[in-house]
């Protein structure tokens, strides 16, 4: 839901807060909130705006995919402590997302070595998977402040 049409008008569902740790690409895209659930998990989420949609008015492919890379570096960040390049990266469109509604992912990490991260994860809108993806992530040297 919104109170207006900017973006700092958006109002997040009960227990989000918006995300102000992404890089430019990100905060252009966004905006995108999280929760803290269970420990170390963290939910991530994004309201579809009228910007996000392709010209059927659903959320468009490349929107969903930035949001799981995000999503599934995110997963990187928590279980290693150390910032990460994406370096493979498969994505599975399952359902539509519409204009209007919350989109939501969750994401783990399932092997973890010294120089990579596997990960996967999901998105889903309105009770519906939406989107499925899975990556590899390099793990830079120097860890992220």
């Amino acid at each position: 839901m919104t109170t207006g049409s900017d973006d700092t008008s958006i109002l997040p569902p009960e227990g989000f807060v918006r995300s102000s740790s992404r890089g430019p690409y990100s905060m252009h895209n966004g905006p995108y909130f999280h929760r803290e659930i269970q420990g170390e998990a963290t939910e991530h989420a994004f309201l579809a705006l009228p910007r996000h949609a392709n010209g059927l008015g659903l959320v468009h492919g490349g929107m969903l995919t930035s949001f799981m890379d995000g999503l599934l570096a995110a997963a990187v960040w928590r279980a290693s402590h150390r910032s990460s390049v994406t370096i493979h990266l498969s994505v599975d469109f399952l359902h539509m997302a519409r204009v209007g509604q919350w989109v939501f992912g969750e994401s783990r990490v399932t092997r973890l070595t010294r120089d990579v991260a596997f990960v996967e994860g999901r998105a889903h809108a309105v009770g519906a998977d939406v989107v499925r993806a899975s990556g590899v992530f390099k793990l830079m040297r120097k860890p992220a402040e």
